[in-house]
């Protein structure tokens, strides 16, 4: 199992120490409201239900023991109680969704919307050979395909449609765009979106990147550099300056520290 490791709060070392609260923003990526508020205990325990419930334990290190120690490391110093729950979280709740993609599954982690962790898990994939295993590793057509799902909502913008361009680039080997191929596509629903206000009377990426593998006329394993020029690109078409949790470049770089371990 591969992950975006969140960064471990530290205990409290005596009385002394920094009082202040360990919030979302010091531990995981997110912004906005979410990013200033205390993690607290029951936070903590509204994600260790979720994760029992879809993975059926919780997952050592994970989202939910990273939550854990945070809180606890509040509720220790005083700046939170023990059912003290953080405002936004107890409005728009905690979520755990697996997606299944060409014989792996992609856990999705978040809190209030936003994303606090990603793990990428490998299965097994039976060959002709009876008894035989074989793991391969993720392509760019699966990783765009797994984009489908993990963002499946989400209207197409100029940050996608360059990500999506990138990545074609990559696995074609060619920076022509394909006529009709998955960038153009993703170019036009992008200069379309731009047209509407209704979000819902926009183009998803889950209708320009179903099937992505299908639509590439190459495809390749996913490396460290090929996720490096989807980030960038998708980074440097976002006025934000910010890739967006399960999207494109999202799912690349998931599918890059799979594939480098699958291979270590």
């Amino acid at each position: 199992m591969s992950q975006g490791q969140p960064r471990r709060p530290q205990q409290p070392a005596g009385q002394g120490e920094n009082q202040e609260p360990i919030k979302y923003g010091d531990v995981f990526n997110v912004s906005g409201e979410l990013a200033n508020k205390p993690i607290a205990p029951q936070d903590a325990a509204m994600m260790q239900t979720a994760e029992t419930q879809v993975l059926g334990q919780t997952q050592k290190g994970g989202t939910a023991a990273v939550m854990q120690a945070a809180a606890t490391r509040n509720e220790q110093v005083g700046v939170v109680g023990h059912n003290d729950i953080t405002d936004i979280a107890g409005e728009q709740g905690v979520s755990v969704a697996e997606t299944d993609v060409a014989g792996r599954r992609i856990i999705t982690e978040a809190v209030a919307g936003q994303v606090v962790g990603q793990y990428v898990q490998a299965t097994p994939v039976m060959t002709s050979q009876v008894g035989a295993v074989q793991q391969n590793a993720i392509t760019i057509g699966e990783a765009l395909e797994a984009t489908a799902k993990t963002a499946a909502d989400k209207p197409v913008d100029q940050s996608d449609a360059a990500a999506v361009q990138a990545a074609e680039v990559r696995a074609t080997g060619s920076n022509v765009i394909i006529p009709g191929g998955l960038a153009a596509t993703a170019q036009s629903a992008a200069a379309h979106n731009a047209t509407l206000d209704r979000d819902e009377e926009k183009i998803k990426l889950n209708q320009v990147l179903t099937g992505a593998t299908a639509k590439l006329p190459a495809d390749k394993a996913v490396t460290r550099q090929d996720a490096e020029g989807v980030v960038s690109a998708e980074l440097r078409n976002n006025p934000n300056v910010a890739t967006h949790p399960g999207g494109v470049a999202a799912s690349m770089a998931a599918a890059a520290r799979l594939n480098e371990n699958v291979n270590a």
